[in-house]
Parts: structure tokens; C-alpha cells; sequence
């Protein structure tokens, strides 16, 4: 059978395609001058800290090549630590270390690190390696985000993420991505993590897939997929429907983790989110969006609690469970 799906057949089943949502959605409701908000992790941080919305803690930064040789001295005390490109994309980039053995850093996978191996990352981010646009970057050091132990067989060396796509402040759908041994631990379904359709209602989910192909299991663990369900799911919401006003965009991914300790974190934010989301839900965006696109002016000025609430009510569909 074809692996090609004629264009009205997608629209039939209402799937948002790349040219619509650059057109209608990101053009339209986020202007660009506000780019840098969210492009930016630094800028991201800086944003919404004031409006009480918790972000990974900070270690430190690396922004002049002169100070890569410093590196060791910025790590002194801590054990496991993330490094991100302030303006990277994708996960490229990323190393999250989760321990030490004497002078070598591990990571989740048991891979081993020395400091020469982190200051040639470093050195990379600055350079652009992973920026858009090849642009010289800054390094950001985050303390390590401990997962929530519930996960513990969703997922394979490294933390689960939630990504929740926000249309003029109301959450529309969301997804959690589980990492496996083909994404190196990484939340990033290009790689090989499994996307799992969250309902909007309840946080259950509903359908899953990895490269494009629905499972019923996670492919290390085994452990079943309907099984999973995201704690804290209407604090996660609100979240991420603050964001909203916080940053001004009206078309946002929110990409949010739960720390076993701390709780919901946010830990970036993308006006140009991807489409994989509705592969992952087995549903399109299109008709959600389109009932956000007729809201009256009233029903835009709800406080972010009460979209969250409508939302769940117009969205969610908890008698959909994981195909098996």
C-alpha cells in the first residue's frame, strides 16, 4: 500500500499541514518581533521567571571561547548537569550528563565523558554548531532534571517531556515523548522517541507511535502505552496556558517536564511548533483550531484557568484509549 495520502484526503481528516500553519497560524497570531523570546533560551528564562513559571535551575553559562577553559571550575560540585545551546533546535547539540566516576563525566546511557569531551561541545555551541542560522551561541548549564519515578518504565535514559501546543491561550493537544536507545535518551521523535497522544481532559493516553508507526509498547521496556498517564496534568495546562499572555505569541509549543521533586517545569518554548503532534494523536489540529479562531473577544479575556477548563471540556475524549 502507498505511504502517500492525497492532500484532501489529509484535510478530510482535518490535518493541519506545514503551509497552513506558517500561513494562517504562525504568521497570523505571532508577530515576529517577539521571536527572541522564545528562539532564545536565555531570553526564554528571563521571560517567564518574573511571571512565577519554574524553569530548570540555572548552573551557569559560557558565552566567550576564552572561558571554555574554565568549564571544570563551573562543574565543581555537581554531579549531573544539562548543556544546551541557547539557540539550538531539535535537541542537537545537548549532552545531559547524570553522574561522575573520578574525572569522567557519564551519561544516562553509560557512555563516558572527560572534560576535553564537554569543552569541545562548548566550543561547538559558541561556534553555532547547533544554532539556527549557524549564528555564534551561548552555552547554558541547567542542573539535571531528575524524572518522576511513575516513568520510570515509559522511558529510557533520559527524562520524558510534554509538549502542548497553545492557540491564543487555550491548550489544544498535547503529546508526551518517551525516549528510547534509537534517540539516545533524547525526547526528540526524529531520533526515535515514541510520541505518545495525550487526552486533553485527563492526561491518558491515547495513541502512540514511534517513526510514524503506532506501538502499543515502549521498544525497550515493553511496558504498555495505555498504562500511562501524566501526573499534575491540570497544573501542567495552566502552565502552559500562561505562557500566553508571559510571551505575547498566539501560536506556541510549550515543551514542559516533571521533575520527581520540583514538579512541572518549563523547560522551552517554540513559535514555529511541529506537526508530528498529530500523528502522535491520531487527530488533526485543524478543527480544534478553527474553534479557537471563531472565540468572541469575552471568551479570548478568560483568566488562563478557565481556557484550560474549556478546553478540557471541547478537546478531551477519554473513551479513546492506545490502539491494541
Amino acid at each position: 500500500m502507498s505511504r502517500f495520502i492525497a492532500p484532501w484526503t489529509l484535510r478530510s481528516y482535518g490535518i493541519l499541514g506545514i503551509n497552513r500553519r506558517n500561513s494562517r497560524y504562525i504568521a497570523r497570531y505571532n508577530p515576529r518581533r517577539l521571536f527572541p523570546l522564545v528562539d532564545n533560551k536565555l531570553k526564554t528564562k528571563l521571560t517567564v521567571h518574573p511571571a512565577g513559571i519554574p524553569t530548570p535551575a540555572p548552573i551557569g553559562t559560557v558565552a566567550e571561547q576564552s572561558q571554555v577553559a574554565g568549564l571544570s571550575n563551573l562543574l565543581e560540585g555537581h554531579a549531573g548537569f544539562a548543556i544546551k545551546p541557547s539557540k539550538g533546535s531539535g535537541g542537537k547539540g545537548i549532552i545531559v550528563v547524570t553522574g561522575r566516576d573520578g574525572d569522567e563525566f557519564i551519561k544516562a546511557s553509560g557512555a563516558r565523558l572527560t572534560i576535553s569531551d564537554l569543552r569541545r561541545d562548548v566550543s561547538n555551541i559558541l561556534a553555532g554548531l547547533y544554532s539556527l542560522g549557524g549564528k555564534p551561541d551561548v552555552a547554558i548549564i541547567e542542573e539535571l532534571i531528575h524524572a518522576d519515578p511513575r516513568f520510570d518504565r515509559f522511558t529510557v535514559e533520559g527524562v520524558p517531556d510534554i509538549r502542548v501546543i497553545v492557540c491564543r491561550g487555550f491548550p489544544v493537544m498535547a503529546m508526551m515523548r518517551l525516549a528510547t536507545h534509537a534517540s539516545d535518551g533524547k525526547a526528540n521523535l526524529h531520533q526515535g522517541a515514541v510520541g505518545v497522544g495525550l487526552d486533553m481532559a485527563t492526561g491518558r493516553a491515547l495513541n502512540a507511535v514511534q517513526f510514524g508507526q503506532t506501538v502499543t509498547q515502549h521498544p525497550d521496556t515493553g511496558q504498555r502505552l495505555d498504562e500511562l498517564e501524566v501526573p499534575d496534568w491540570d497544573a501542567l495546562l495552566l502552565m502552559a496556558a500562561r505562557c500566553y499572555e508571559v510571551t505575547g505569541l498566539g501560536y506556541l509549543g510549550t515543551d514542559i517536564v516533571i521533575d520527581r521533586d520540583k514538579g512541572p517545569q518549563l523547560l522551552e518554548l517554540n513559535a514555529r511548533p511541529g506537526l508530528a503532534i498529530q500523528v502522535a494523536n491520531g487527530a488533526g489540529l485543524l478543527p480544534r483550531l478553527r474553534r479557537i479562531d471563531d472565540l468572541s473577544d469575552a471568551e479570548l479575556s478568560a483568566p488562563a484557568e478557565e481556557r484550560v477548563r474549556l478546553s478540557q471540556s471541547w478537546f478531551g475524549s477519554v473513551e479513546q484509549t492506545v490502539q491494541s
